[in-house]
């Protein structure tokens, strides 16, 4: 049987760590890349480690023509665009069997809406990428407490963190482009793993109801002028006018549909964490037992002092984000796979193969976006936003945030 040809539309820092993932999956080829930029170095490094052959396309109709799957992994700013000319192709006869789109599914409520549109009007399954839903330590921890569960009830309370000093790409950092800070970058993440772990075993993804979100956005580092001009001169976005939030913390809350039970998932997201890199923190609590995780809970650490720092230039070989390449390190010997992208490759193309969406679809994605935003809302207002009001579902539906809009110095300084 031949090979499950992947595409991939971008070429930057996902993109990469998604090539990663595929070469430890059996039987998928990254067969196609289509980009802007770096999409000649990415098909290079995809045939020297064997996971092609690749071909870099020169549009996106063609890229379509010759995979199974197309993944959208470019700039948030440019999904509306690209999903609109891959539906277009499969309407002229491409045959893809899915489309993929990395998180956040829109810069907001209306563009999510719009792409879970485009995505029918093609009529091919769809996979929503939250590889943090499909990381092992969260499923093997549901499998562990499943018993448990069963007989003392689901958990009540989910926190999530994710934090680290900050995007690679300068138009991470511009909220007009972005759709926001790093609420819209990370907080998709938190928000999406808090419901997921507090559905009760063997419910779906999005069983629980939510009823209400309350959040604070704020900016603490990269608003100081210090770090401020440090960030225009290193990525050209100017916080003076057009800052995006590096803070923000917030509490979803959730009511059980067959038992009124309300439980609670509180996220807190940073781009202000100096420390090792990239750090995932996740934890639930339920009636006599709990859970934790920590990604920098490693079984490697190595040590450079400083008379050999000179040799280790690349202070990301050991963790992403990592902001350090002296003293003692945490090192995680396989990122792709603990975070989650291998299982969630996986999944999709075992779906897609059966002619189905993935485990998370585009749907699903458009739920996660309207969390998001209802977070960002409830920050402006400073109150509890009330998800079952149908005054504030109707404003959601044309929502944009401040900070998106460039005017977050308005709530922000």
């Amino acid at each position: 049987m031949a090979n499950f040809r992947l595409g991939f539309i971008g070429a930057g820092f996902i993109a990469k760590f998604q090539a990663k993932a595929v070469a430890q999956i059996r039987g998928v080829d990254l067969a196609g890349v289509y980009a802007l930029k770096g999409a000649e170095e990415l098909a290079a490094v995809a045939n020297a480690t064997g996971i092609g052959p690749c071909k870099v396309y020169g549009s996106v109709d063609e890229i379509c023509r010759n995979v199974d799957a197309v993944a959208v992994f470019a700039p948030n700013m440019a999904r509306v665009q690209l999903m609109t000319e891959i539906a277009a192709a499969v309407k002229a006869g491409a045959g893809l069997k899915g489309i993929i789109c990395e998180k956040p599914l829109g810069r907001t409520v209306a563009e999510a809406n719009q792409i879970v549109e485009i995505a029918k009007s093609a009529g091919i399954p769809t996979a929503y990428f939250e590889n943090q839903v499909h990381m092992k330590g969260i499923r093997a921890q549901m499998e562990q407490l499943k018993q448990v569960q069963a007989q003392m009830g689901p958990l009540a309370l989910a926190r999530s963190a994710e934090e680290h000093s900050g995007p690679h790409e300068p138009w991470f950092w511009d909220p007009t482009r972005q759709g926001g800070g790093v609420l819209s970058d990370m907080g998709c993440h938190s928000i999406a793993v808090g419901w997921y772990v507090l559905n009760p075993t063997g419910k779906p993804v999005d069983f629980l109801e939510p009823v209400s979100v309350s959040a604070v956005t704020s900016l603490l580092k990269w608003g100081v002028p210090k770090y401020r001009d440090e960030l225009m001169k290193r990525m050209g976005v100017d916080y003076s006018k057009t800052p995006a939030e590096d803070f923000a913390t917030g509490i979803v809350t959730f009511k059980n549909p067959e038992t009124g039970q309300l439980v609670q998932a509180q996220f807190t997201n940073s781009w202000m964490y100096d420390k090792q890199g990239l750090r995932l923190m996740m934890d639930g609590l339920g009636p006599g037992y709990a859970f934790e995780l920590n990604s920098l809970k490693s079984p490697l650490e190595i040590f450079i002092g400083d008379q050999a720092a000179e040799a280790a230039a690349d202070s990301e070989l050991a963790l992403e984000k990592s902001t350090a390449s002296r003293g003692l390190l945490a090192v995680e010997t396989n990122e792709a796979d603990l975070y989650g992208y291998v299982d969630e490759i996986q999944d999709a193309v075992k779906c897609f193969s059966e002619g189905k969406d993935g485990f998370l679809n585009f749907e699903y994605g458009a739920k996660i976006t309207l969390l998001c935003q209802a977070a960002y809302m409830a920050a402006e207002k400073g109150k509890t936003i009330d998800l079952t009001d149908p005054a504030v579902q109707e404003e959601l539906k044309t929502y944009t945030s401040l900070i998106a809009q460039g005017r977050g110095g308005e709530i922000l300084f």
